[in-house]
């Protein structure tokens, strides 16, 4: 079974930088579409971005387009998301996710919090 482990969240100031992290074991990421999603409190979790592991397309929520990178380290079978010009609005939990044939890899979340 995949297990995914997201890390890198924490404390910034409205307008700084943090670079989450996506490690994936006991499975790779080769041949599929990885995703961040958030949740923030008393919202429904919403789609952030996602990448082609193949080909390294990405796609972005436009909350956060031209802001937000996601990327592959395919030696290190990692997905990164650098979040830059960060917002309040941007504080989550914010989750890595894999799919599957029957039930889509979700990895435990992390937390990322903007003060202004």
């Amino acid at each position: 079974q995949v297990h995914l482990v997201e890390s890198g969240g924490g404390l910034v100031q409205a307008g700084g930088s943090l670079r989450l992290s996506c490690a994936a074991s006991g499975g790779s990421f080769d041949s599929y579409n990885i995703g961040w999603y958030r949740r923030a409190p008393g919202k429904e979790r919403e789609f952030v971005a996602t990448i082609r592991w193949s080909s390294g397309s990405a796609g972005y929520s436009t909350s956060v387009k031209g802001r937000f990178n996601i990327s592959r380290d395919i030696a290190k079978n990692t997905v990164a998301l650098q979040m830059d010009s960060l917002e309040p609005e941007d504080t989550a939990i914010y989750y890595c996710t894999r799919p599957a044939t029957s039930n889509d890899y979700w990895g435990q979340g992390i937390q990322v919090t903007v003060s202004s």
